[in-house]
């Protein structure tokens, strides 16, 4: 059976470092990073002579949806060459609004696609510090401004998630130690091939 797979959490939780690991070890295989698409989306904060601020009114306004929009249409696209499609990406507001997960799973599974979840669980404190160690410029305002960031990101396991009919599967990779990510590997692997 094709998958569908979204890696998903807040940033700095290890959804690259665990998508990237997850692609390496298995078969037939696509991996897409939503990142990838942050050269054309700054590019666009530059020609509307806005801040660069990805946590800002005007990202989420006219930037945001269309990135994932992308993300997603190529996924969609790539189901019909590989058995299995990964995608890197926070899915932040996607994942808390039922219909447009199920709506997402029913894209999926007309491509003859299982829609797979990987929810990345990691401790808040240890997301500051990895986001911290990694030095990027698109984390400046978040640490600037942490208490404010943190109250509007949720950490833990999204409720709709769990909801019948919303994902095909639902996998918990926990993440705040690396004997968690050891065992969490382990288990994944073996799941998802």
């Amino acid at each position: 059976m094709k998958k569908l797979i979204l890696v998903t959490s807040p940033p700095a939780c290890g959804k690259t470092f665990i998508s990237k690991e997850l692609a390496k070890a298995l078969n037939h295989i696509v991996y897409l990073d939503k990142d990838t698409i942050i050269p054309l989306s700054n590019k666009i904060f530059e020609v509307a002579n806005q801040e660069n601020n990805r946590s800002s009114e005007f990202f989420e306004t006219y930037v945001r949806d269309a990135e994932y929009v992308a993300i997603i249409n190529l996924a969609l696209e790539a189901l019909d060459y590989e058995d299995k499609v990964l995608i890197n990406a926070p899915f932040t507001r996607e994942i808390h609004d039922i219909e447009y997960m199920k709506k997402l799973k029913e894209q999926v599974n007309e491509k003859g696609a299982d829609l797979i979840v990987v929810w990345v669980d990691t401790d808040v404190e240890v997301c500051r510090q990895r986001m911290i160690t990694r030095g990027s410029e698109r984390d400046t305002w978040k640490l600037e401004h942490w208490d404010e960031y943190a109250a509007t990101r949720e950490f833990n396991l999204p409720e709709e998630l769990t909801e019948d009919g919303v994902v095909d599967s639902l996998i918990i990779f926990h993440n705040s130690s690396e004997e968690e990510f050891d065992q969490s590997m382990k288990e994944i692997i073996l799941d998802l091939e």
